[in-house]
C-alpha cells in the first residue's frame, strides 16, 4: 500500500505485541519473519512498551541473524506511553510522556533494540493531555532530519488531535493507527476514517478481529455478529474471521489491519482475505448486527 511518494507498507501487518506469548527462540523468530515476508507481509508493528519493553530487542536480534533481511521489511514502532515496570524503575505512575527529550530518547533506544539505523515509521502512541504540539513536532522533525526516522504518524488520535499536531509539521503524518472491527465501529462515526479518506492517508487498524473475543463472548451483540458472519462465510467455504477481516478491508479509507497472531496459517488465511469481496448488502448486514439496529 502506497503511503507516501517513497514509502509503501504491506496491506496486512504482523503485530509483535504478544511476541513473548509465542515462545519463539531467536532462530525460530527469524524463520517466522521470513515466512511473513514470503506471504507478502513485510511491515512489522512494534511499540517500545511491548513485552514489558522487551519485544523490540528480541525482534532485532532475530532479524540480525540473516544479513539483508532488514532491507526487506518496514519497521513501525511507537513512543509516548510510560508503563509501570521493573524495566523502568523511575516510573511511579502509568502515564504519557511526549516531551521532546523523551521522544528522542525513546527513538534512540528503539533503534538500538531493533538493531537498525532507521525506523521506517514512528507513531506517537496515545494522545497526551499534556502534549505540547510544538515540542512534539520539533522532536519528530529532528529525528527525520537526522535520517533516524523516515516517516511519522500517530495512534489512537481523534481527528482534532491529529489536526493539531499536523498543523505544526511541514511533512505529513502518514497514518493514524486506531481500533476498528466489526464489533468496534467508532472510527466510522467519530470522523477518523472520514479524515483518513479525505487526506488519502490509509489508517493502520489494531484489533481488527476484536482481539479474538468476538468468537467467545455470549452477549447479544457477539451472538448476532457470529450468526451474520456465519451466514456469509458458510456458503463460501471461508472462516468467520476472514469475513470479519474482509469487512474491515472493504472500507474506502483503505485500512491496514495489524494482525496480532503469531500463527503462520492464520496469517496466510488473512492474506487470502485480500481477495475475498463482500457485496454492499452483506457489509451492511454486518454493520446492522454490530449496531443492533438498521441504518437510519
Amino acid at each position: 500500500m502506497q503511503m507516501h511518494d517513497d514509502f509503501s507498507m504491506s496491506r496486512l501487518i504482523p503485530g509483535l505485541m504478544r511476541l513473548f506469548a509465542w515462545e519463539l527462540a531467536a532462530d525460530a523468530l527469524n524463520r517466522w519473519v521470513q515466512s511473513c515476508v514470503a506471504l507478502g507481509c513485510t511491515t512489522f508493528d512494534h511499540a517500545d512498551i511491548y513485552g514489558d519493553y522487551r519485544c523490540e530487542a528480541a525482534f532485532g536480534e532475530a532479524v540480525a541473524r540473516t544479513p539483508g533481511l532488514r532491507d526487506q521489511i518496514q519497521l513501525v514502532t511507537k513512543c509516548g506511553i510510560a508503563l509501570l515496570s521493573p524495566n523502568r524503575p523511575a516510573h511511579h505512575v502509568h502515564h504519557y510522556d511526549t516531551r521532546h527529550a523523551h521522544i528522542l530518547e525513546s527513538a534512540e533506544r528503539s533503534l538500538r533494540n531493533l538493531r537498525t539505523d532507521r525506523i521506517d515509521l514512528l507513531l506517537v502512541h496515545r494522545p497526551d493531555p499534556l502534549m505540547d504540539a510544538d515540542e512534539v513536532a520539533a522532536a519528530l522533525t529532528t529525528l527525520r532530519h537526522a535520517g533516524k526516522v523516515r516517516h511519522c504518524g500517530v495512534s489512537n488520535f481523534q481527528p482534532f488531535q491529529f489536526d493539531l499536531l499536523q498543523d505544526r509539521l511541514d511533512f505529513p503524518l502518514i497514518t493514524n493507527q486506531v481500533e476498528f472491527s466489526v464489533s468496534h465501529m467508532d472510527a466510522i462515526t467519530d470522523g477518523t476514517l472520514d479524515q483518513a479518506q479525505r487526506l488519502r492517508r490509509p489508517p493502520m487498524v489494531w484489533s481488527p478481529l476484536a482481539g479474538g473475543n468476538l468468537w467467545t463472548r455470549k452477549d447479544a451483540k457477539s451472538l448476532r455478529l457470529r450468526r451474520v458472519l456465519a451466514d456469509i462465510a458458510t456458503p463460501r467455504g471461508v472462516a468467520l474471521d476472514q469475513v470479519a477481516l474482509a469487512w474491515v478491508l472493504m472500507h474506502p479509507a483503505r485500512p491496514l489491519p495489524v494482525l496480532g497472531t503469531g500463527r503462520l496459517p492464520r496469517i496466510a488465511a488473512a492474506v487470502e482475505t485480500e481477495s475475498l469481496t463482500l457485496d454492499r448488502q452483506q457489509w451492511f448486514a454486518i454493520w446492522e448486527a454490530s449496531a443492533g439496529h438498521e441504518v437510519p
